[in-house]
């Protein structure tokens, strides 16, 4: 008989441990951690983040209103306390990871340029214009002393 390998795959699950992000509601923007499966909509979240405000209190939440993240804490027991979600948390250092995850990163850059006033966004326009102004000078020297050689 051949050998077959059959790889699992990388799907995000919903399961117990997995950190999630608030899409809607009171916590929009906020991360949180799935403590209990209640039913197929619905879950227990836990978000004691050490950032200001940021933290996220016990509650049941529709997993219409959130999205899951690939982050997980591992080997969280099901129904944990608030302290040992905490320290597991701390532990795992997901505030950090969160942070250096490009979909942080790319929510943050969202957030500043849409925070920006019409004079800075027309300062971000002429910074633009600048740099490809620079760049094309520089690709033109380049393409004349490739021509002369």
């Amino acid at each position: 008989m051949a050998d077959i390998k059959i790889k699992a795959a990388q799907w995000r699950l919903v399961e117990v441990g997995r950190v999630v992000l608030f899409t809607h509601g009171l916590y929009s923007g906020r991360l949180a951690t799935i403590v209990e499966i209640i039913d197929h909509k619905r879950v227990l979240v836990d978000g004691p983040s050490t950032k200001e405000k940021a933290g996220v209190p016990r509650h049941s939440s529709s997993l219409a209103n959130l999205i899951v993240t690939p982050i997980v804490i591992a080997k969280l027991p099901r129904a944990a306390g608030r302290a040992p979600v905490a320290k597991a948390w701390k532990e795992q250092k997901v505030d950090e990871k969160w942070d250096e995850s490009a979909w942080a990163k790319r929510r943050d850059r969202r957030e500043k340029r849409r925070a920006l006033t019409d004079f800075e966004r027309f300062k971000v326009l002429r910074l633009r214009k600048q740099a490809r102004f620079e760049i094309r000078k520089a690709h033109a020297g380049v393409r004349a002393s490739a021509k002369s050689s």
